[in-house]
């Protein structure tokens, strides 16, 4: 919507058109909705957003050449201040065609300049036709807009990078779950089925040996059950080494610098598994909410403290602060959350010692 509401500032074409005779202030006024109309196909029928890199096709150019020719259209009746109208023709060409819209740009601009000046008839002194603001906002716009379009395209390109990060990252992890259940399950089920084969086979000519293979199927059984629980085991167990070092990437992957502890030596070893939960919620927290350009973890025997320099912070009820001040207060610390001056956000957990319980 913010591109309409610039759309305000034709209200000076509009009055520079009404000095006109009636019969011309109606035409001038007519070329002007042409212009609008154009203006708002440019955006709204031109495939994609403005700001999403794309090669303009016929819905861009057709309404953005009817742009073009309004405003040439329009400069017997507005004269100098027509040129106003250059400012939406370089916003939009910039926007999609880019650094390609350049000699437009300075075309316009010496436009504005040159011909509001040689054209004696539309001002009243020489220093009258130097009012014109438009040959300085026409290269402005053409410069800020650019700038925005960049930012946006970066965006949407990290953006992108960051969910080809998270689907590589899933994979990855789907690839290594499925690995170690070949390799735990692949080799005691094959014996498994061999065993039970052969005591199936031998159920009749010799029960005794069948009944021996059917205990170490048992067996077997048994073994592949524990290692399985092992595993699944290990996948919910949370450490404060092992959420440091995937901090870390999730860090890198949403752009912002790391400033992490290398070893967790100096923690108590009761605390090592709560903070590593503290470290998972604030280095996620950071991750979604911050839009910081560095986090930093500060970690003694019974207290660690997440502090970056983003402006976001996390949801005041959301589920995952919450949680991780019922986990804290279980274990006999406090919470600390809140922004920092003069930007960021803090997140800090102290276990009293007198309180501390066991995990």
């Amino acid at each position: 919507m913010l591109p309409i509401v610039f759309l305000a500032y034709l209200v000076y074409v509009g009055e520079a058109v009404a000095k006109n005779s009636p019969r011309q202030a109606l035409a001038g006024y007519l070329v002007l909705g042409v212009f609008v109309a154009s203006y708002l196909a440019v955006l709204f029928l031109s495939p994609g957003p403005t700001w999403l890199p794309s090669e303009p096709s016929w819905r861009f150019w057709a309404p953005y050449m009817l742009l073009v020719a309004a405003f040439i259209a329009e400069v017997p009746f507005a004269h100098a201040p027509a040129f106003v109208m250059c400012l939406y023709i370089t916003a939009i060409g910039v926007a999609r065609i880019g650094v390609r819209a350049a000699p437009a740009v300075v075309a316009m601009a010496i436009a504005s300049l040159v011909v509001p000046v040689a054209v004696s008839s539309w001002h009243d002194s020489l220093a009258a036709a130097f009012d014109n603001v438009a040959p300085l906002a026409v290269p402005v716009v053409a410069i800020v807009t650019y700038a925005v379009v960049r930012v946006h395209r970066t965006n949407i390109a990290l953006a992108e990078a960051r969910a080809q990060i998270a689907r590589l990252a899933a994979d990855n992890e789907r690839s290594r779950i499925a690995r170690d259940l070949h390799d735990l399950l692949g080799h005691s089920l094959t014996t498994i089925t061999l065993k039970a084969s052969l005591a199936r086979r031998l159920s009749d000519a010799d029960p005794k040996r069948a009944a021996a293979e059917i205990g170490a199927v048992e067996d077997l059984s048994r073994q592949a059950l524990s290692e399985v629980r092992s595993a699944v085991s290990s996948y919910r167990d949370v450490t404060l080494v092992g959420e440091l070092a995937q901090g870390k990437e999730l860090l890198r992957a949403s752009g912002v610098t790391a400033d992490l502890p290398t070893a967790a030596d100096v923690v108590d070893v009761a605390h090592q598994e709560l903070f590593g939960w503290v470290v998972r919620e604030g280095l996620t927290n950071v991750a979604r909410h911050a839009h910081a350009t560095r986090c930093s973890v500060r970690l003694s025997a019974s207290e660690i403290e997440i502090c970056d320099d983003g402006s976001g912070a996390p949801a005041a009820d959301g589920n995952g602060l919450a949680g991780l001040k019922e986990r804290v207060g279980a274990a006999g610390g406090t919470v600390e959350a809140g922004p920092l001056r003069p930007r960021g956000w803090r997140l800090r957990v102290v276990i009293d010692p007198a309180l501390a319980t066991s995990p």
